[in-house]
C-alpha cells in the first residue's frame, strides 16, 4: 500500500436486493460510491473537492450504510479504506468494515517491534527520496584497515549533498580492525551507505541497525529499518497496527 495521500480500498457488501442497490447507486459523494457490477463501495474516479479527507470519507461510508436495512447486514463480507490525512505530518487511518457490517476507525501506530524482516534487495524497498532521507542508528563492522574505513564512511556522510552536512555522524576505529558508525538525524542516502558498508566490512562482521525516515513529509508506511546481522542485511517496514499483527 504505497500512495501519497487520499483514499485506497473497497468494502464488499455482498448480495443485496435490487431496490437497495438502486438506492445506494443514487447516494451522492465526493470520495465513495457504490459499484453495482461488483457489489462494493469503491473510491470514486473523480477529483475530490477541498473538504478534509477523513471526515468526508467517514461520513460518506456511514451515509451509504444508512441505506442498507439491518436485515441485510449479516451478509456483508466487509473490507477496508485507508485514508491519509492532509496535514504536514499526515497520519494513516483505517476505516474497517467487519463481516456483518460493524464499522471501526483506527489510527496507525507504526512499530518495528513485531515487524517481519526481509532480505535487503538493493534499495528498491526504500521509497523516500535520498535528498530528504534521515538516518538514525549505530552500525559496527570489521575492516582490514579500520582507520581508512572510518575515514571513508565519514567522508561519505560529510560530503553528501554538498559541503554542509546535516545531523551528527561519527565514524571511528574502535579497536584493531573494528569500526563503529553512529548516526543521529543524518541526511544521507541509505543505499550509498549500505553499499559502502558492505564493501568495507570483512565477511560476516556487519552488525547493528539504522532507521530511515525523512526530513520532509513522509507517510508512515514509507519508514524503513535496515538491520545488519551476521554480515547479512535485512529490511523491516513498520507494523502499522501492531496489536492486530496485520
Amino acid at each position: 500500500m504505497f500512495y501519497d495521500q487520499g483514499c485506497l480500498g473497497r468494502v464488499d457488501l455482498g448480495a443485496l436486493p435490487q431496490e437497495v442497490a438502486d438506492r445506494l447507486s443514487q447516494v451522492p459523494g465526493e470520495w465513495l460510491e457504490y459499484d453495482p457490477p461488483t457489489g462494493a463501495i469503491v473510491v470514486r474516479h473523480v477529483e475530490p473537492t477541498s473538504s478534509h479527507h477523513l471526515p468526508a470519507i467517514a461520513c460518506e461510508l456511514v451515509r451509504l450504510f444508512a441505506e442498507i436495512p439491518a436485515d441485510f447486514h449479516g451478509g456483508i463480507p466487509g473490507g477496508s479504506f485507508f485514508v491519509h490525512t492532509e496535514e504536514e505530518h499526515g497520519q494513516l487511518i483505517r476505516l474497517r468494515v467487519e463481516s456483518g457490517g460493524a464499522i471501526h476507525i483506527r489510527w496507525a501506530h507504526p512499530s518495528f517491534k513485531q515487524a517481519t524482516r526481509q532480505p535487503y534487495e538493493g534499495g528498491t524497498e526504500i521509497l523516500i527520496d535520498p535528498e530528504i532521507q534521515r538516518l538514525n542508528g549505530v552500525v559496527s563492522l570489521g575492516a582490514d584497515n579500520a582507520i581508512a574505513a572510518a575515514e571513508r564512511l565519514q567522508e561519505l556522510a560529510d560530503t553528501f549533498e554538498g559541503l554542509y552536512p546535516e545531523g551528527d555522524c561519527v565514524a571511528k576505529a574502535t579497536g584493531e580492525g573494528a569500526v563503529e558508525l553512529a548516526m543521529d538525524e543524518v541526511n544521507l542516502d541509505a543505499v550509498l551507505l549500505i553499499d559502502l558498508l558492505r564493501q568495507l566490512a570483512t565477511p560476516g562482521s556487519l552488525s547493528g541497525r539504522f532507521q530511515v525516515s525523512s526530513f520532509g513529509t513522509v507517510i508512515p508506511e514509507h519508514q524503513v529499518r535496515i538491520i545488519f546481522e551476521g554480515g547479512e542485511v535485512f529490511v523491516q517496514h513498520p507494523l502499522l497496527w501492531p496489536e492486530a499483527k496485520e
